[in-house]
């Protein structure tokens, strides 16, 4: 039981690395969290079945005008020899400082993990459903004034 626990652990620490690689920029944490053939569906037409293509697009997609913040929450994770699948919550915040939106939103992550050669647990497989998301307008919101920006240049 305790190399079970000891792989959940390490699989919520993935998961948790994968959201702050993407949320600080750090494409080569975040693609050390995937299988190099990952298959990622993400909504909206957002498909992969790589990780260099899904970490191009996302590097692309999240420039320094959008500021965002992923949180994972309530995981359930079934661990089987060297596969894993997970389900987890999602909560997010985006400043989209471009078109002066703030877009906030949750969801449901379904996961599949490997155990590589190495014994580094990846992401072999993911999948968001999007429970709700919505955007407001700076311009609506008078007092609402950025005051920190970690991707300021």
């Amino acid at each position: 039981m305790a190399n079970v626990l000891e792989d959940i652990k390490a699989i919520e620490q993935l998961k948790y690395r994968y959201f702050r690689a993407g949320d600080t920029r750090n494409w080569g944490l975040l693609e050390a969290t995937l299988d190099p053939d990952i298959r990622a569906s993400y909504g909206n037409g957002l498909e992969f079945d790589s990780a260099a293509e899904l970490v191009e697009t996302v590097r692309k997609a999240m420039d320094n005008s959008r500021l965002t913040v992923h949180f994972a929450h309530h995981p359930e994770i079934d661990v089987d020899g060297d596969e894993a699948s997970g389900t987890w919550l999602l909560r997010f915040r985006s400043v989209q400082k471009a078109n002066r939106q703030l877009v906030e939103g949750a969801g449901i992550y379904t996961d599949e993990y490997r155990r590589g050669a190495d014994g580094t647990w990846r992401i072999s497989r993911t999948m968001l459903e999007r429970l709700y998301e919505f955007q407001t307008s700076f311009d609506d919101t008078p007092s609402f004034e950025l005051t920190a920006d970690h991707l300021a240049d």
